[in-house]
């Protein structure tokens, strides 16, 4: 016989396990009033993952006791499901569910999977579980909560730039002074034949014969510090005089003609000044060192004028060395002549450089300075590597072997495939690597970050660029690094730190386009819009930065500007018509007959 109590018992447990299955059947049933809100939405991708919020809010009286309700989110794109994690309620976590809804926000990522994953759906179910074990979990199919992968920050355009060491020439004009003095007798302003025949004068008129393209005449006349105060400024002034007269007479006889016009001659008078004068005794030997410094008290602490102390001095026993040594030193008119320094001319080192690499001349030829500066001014890319491998040959430097490393760069840039762009990179770094050897500098690290960025190494990019700007960088290379540092920063979604980079950056088209992806990214969306019109006056063509200053009007709700920025970009590149009418960006002018107009 079956014991009344086992009956009772068994009814118990049967009538517990229904009232649990009808509770959470309850709890799925009021879930379909659940509010999920994710943000952003539709999702965005930044650097290598997506990353949102979800916030879940409960309806009243959802949560029973003892119960755990779940939101399970997945990422679904073509037969791919990724779980991203989960949103919990703990029935004892809200004690006033019924009074209060009850709400939990958490933030999530998945890692970005390629393009496959931009027309996905963001979806979740529900799972209503007691603490028995006992579970059910809403109804199929899931929810969709969003829709669609914004991908904006792919937008980002790699660029390279090599940076070339200072080839140190000057094309431009470069003065050298020459230098010749007169001498003039105590109280005289008068040209003696003793100079003008000796050899100062010959110097002169050998100078002046060679015809050399001269700029300034500058004649400086100065006295000896004897003499009253009239007589020595007029001396100084009449023997700057005198030699300016001399100079011109001479202009004449060597016929200078009409070139002698275009001389600036310019006389100054040195007057009542002690500097030369204690220059000449610093270096007299005829006298101790006690007695200079005997003269220099009087000059520097004794009493009265200039010309009281010149009085004072012939008190000293030490006065008639003076007088006879160093007076006469200081009784002349200074000349400096600035003439033109002679220099090949651009057109003179192009035709001596390309005989060079043609083993039609000798590299002798040219300077250093000058074969290096000779590769500026081709831009063909095989002429410039056979003038820096000849530079590299001549002088072994390492900025030759930079130079040439950067060409193959240039190569790389331009190669029509994969092959062929990492052989002209592998060839690059063995260059940068001699150089490397021969010297440290900032443009051969910011070289091999930017071969390394070709052969898709970006953590030894990233310590080559950084052990350049160490390297008390040239202006050229530490942009140039910026410039490539902004893109890499923008790739792990650093965009203010990107756009940082970028305003120290070059002044390029895609430097200014990659800065306002930066900023368009970072919310700035004025300033990115000032980047983008940057970019396309720079390049008219970058049809990519009329794009993304289309999408930054869209996220200002700007139609005008969204349809003309839109149409000109497609009319620049009609590729980016598709992704127009797929872009998430636009979802909200799809309807909009101006856009519709614009991808048409």
């Amino acid at each position: 016989m079956i014991s009344k109590k086992l009956i009772s018992g068994a009814l118990l447990l049967g009538s517990a396990a229904s009232f649990s299955s009808c509770t959470l059947s309850k709890m799925i049933k009021m879930a379909k009033d659940q509010q999920l809100t994710i943000t952003p939405s539709p999702l965005e991708l930044h650097g290598d993952s997506v990353k949102f919020e979800a916030s879940a809010l409960l309806p009243l009286k959802m949560l029973k006791k003892n119960t755990v309700y779940t939101v399970y989110p997945t990422y679904n794109y073509g037969d791919q499901k990724v779980a991203v994690g989960d949103v919990q309620f703990k029935a004892s976590d809200f004690p006033n569910s019924k009074v209060e809804q009850p709400k939990v926000t958490r933030k999530f990522a998945f890692a970005y999977g390629g393009e496959a994953m931009n027309k996905g759906t963001l979806t979740v179910k529900g799972t209503a579980a007691n603490l028995n074990g006992k579970s059910k979990t809403t109804p199929a199919p899931d929810m969709t909560i969003a829709q669609g992968l914004i991908t904006t920050s792919r937008l980002v355009q790699d660029a390279y730039y090599p940076v070339y060491a200072d080839h140190g020439y000057n094309n431009a004009e470069e003065l050298t002074p020459t230098n010749v003095a007169f001498y003039f007798e105590q109280g005289s302003a008068k040209l003696r034949v003793v100079e003008t025949g000796g050899k100062r004068g010959k110097f002169l008129d050998a100078f002046i014969a060679h015809k050399n393209v001269t700029r300034t005449v500058t004649v400086t006349g100065a006295h000896s510090p004897e003499g009253r105060e009239a007589k020595n400024v007029s001396l100084a002034e009449q023997r700057a005089g005198a030699i300016e007269k001399y100079y011109r007479a001479r202009l004449k006889k060597f016929d200078y003609g009409k070139k002698a016009d275009s001389i600036e001659f310019v006389t100054k008078s040195v007057v009542q000044d002690w500097t030369a004068f204690k220059d000449s005794l610093a270096t007299y030997k005829k006298l101790s060192e006690s007695e200079k410094q005997e003269i220099l008290a009087v000059i520097d602490n004794g009493e009265g004028d200039f010309v009281a102390k010149e009085q004072k001095l012939h008190a000293l026993p030490s006065y008639k060395k003076v007088f006879n040594d160093i007076y006469p030193k200081l009784r002349n008119a200074g000349t400096e002549i600035l003439t033109v320094l002679p220099k090949k001319t651009d057109a003179q080192i192009s035709v001596l450089a390309k005989n060079i690499t043609e083993s039609k001349a000798d590299a002798k030829v040219l300077t250093d300075k000058e074969l290096a500066y000779a590769a500026t001014l081709t831009p063909i890319l095989s002429e410039k590597e056979a003038i820096y491998l000849a530079a590299t040959k001549k002088n072994d430097s390492w900025a030759s072997h930079n130079n040439l490393g950067a060409v193959y760069l240039e190569f790389a840039k331009k190669a029509a495939s994969p092959a062929e762009r990492n052989q002209y990179v592998d060839k690059a770094v063995t260059h940068f690597d001699i150089a490397k050897a021969k010297q440290e500098s900032a443009e051969v690290y910011a070289n091999l970050g930017t071969a390394q960025l070709m052969k898709g190494n970006v953590t030894a990019a990233e310590q080559s660029f950084q052990k350049a700007q160490t390297l008390s960088p040239s202006d050229d290379a530490r942009k140039a690094v910026n410039s490539m540092a902004g893109v890499l920063q923008i790739k792990k979604a650093q965009y203010q730190t990107a756009v940082s980079s970028f305003t120290n950056g070059l002044n390029d088209a895609l430097v200014s386009y990659n800065k306002g992806l930066a900023q368009l990214l970072n919310q700035d969306f004025a300033n990115a819009s000032a980047s983008f019109e940057e970019a396309t006056k720079a390049n008219p063509q970058l049809a990519v930065a009329y794009y993304a200053a289309a999408v930054s009007a869209a996220r200002q709700k700007k139609e005008d500007v969204l349809a003309a920025n839109l149409a000109k970009a497609i009319s620049v590149d009609s590729n980016l018509r598709a992704r127009a009418i797929n872009d998430l960006e636009f979802a909200g002018f799809a309807s909009s007959q101006k856009f519709k107009d614009a991808i048409r």
